[in-house]
């Protein structure tokens, strides 16, 4: 996994509520079990017209749509199924951070483990990000997870919340695994005290 501190991007607007896994990865993609490709599955449903061709009106289709970083979406996002694959989706595209003001929690833990962070703001926040990308589309966000801020192109944060273990995680690069082989010395000490 990718180290993630902090990243400044423009936002990419699709503030529509209850997106579920399905939406963000049809079954139809679900094949395989490598990440890399899953990019080209991510809200085919709305990016594709029925004889497979970009809808030009669809946010992820558009120009600004490349080299962004962060997603804006509307509450309760990925929820529905477990599929890992949307997480894989997302960061494949080039996702780093999704900002709402509500995830689903299996796809909270999804992300998370995928380098992928949710960040959750207030309601009053979310409509001032809205509001931003309304007036000017090209403007750019800083999430600093360091800080466990989102900051607007004035400066003005909004502070985050996200668990100390996820934060270790992201900022070091570490997936569970990894975190439990760096005590693989005091493993073995114990393993040896202990035949």
């Amino acid at each position: 996994m990718s180290k993630f501190s902090q990243i400044k991007s423009r936002l990419l607007s699709l503030p529509i509520n209850d997106i579920d896994t399905d939406q963000i990865i049809p079954a139809s993609f679900l094949k395989g079990i490598d990440k890399s490709g899953m990019a080209a599955g991510l809200f085919a449903g709305w990016r594709y017209s029925a004889d497979g061709l970009p809808k030009p009106d669809f946010v992820l289709n558009s120009p600004r749509a490349s080299g962004a970083q962060i997603l804006l979406v509307g509450n309760n996002f990925g929820c529905g199924s477990s599929r890992e694959h949307a997480a894989w989706a997302l960061r494949d595209f080039g996702f780093r951070a999704i900002i709402s003001t509500s995830f689903a929690d299996i796809f909270r833990n999804n992300a998370l483990k995928n380098g992928l962070l949710p960040v959750e703001v207030s309601s009053p926040d979310f409509r001032r990000l809205i509001d931003l990308v309304s007036q000017n589309p090209e403007a750019e966000v800083e999430v600093d997870l360091d800080h466990q801020e989102v900051r607007f192109p004035d400066g003005k944060p909004i502070p985050f919340a996200i668990d100390s273990f996820s934060r270790y995680c992201l900022l070091t690069g570490a997936d569970e695994l990894d975190y439990i082989l760096s005590f693989d010395a005091k493993i073995s000490e114990y393993e040896g005290e202990h035949p």
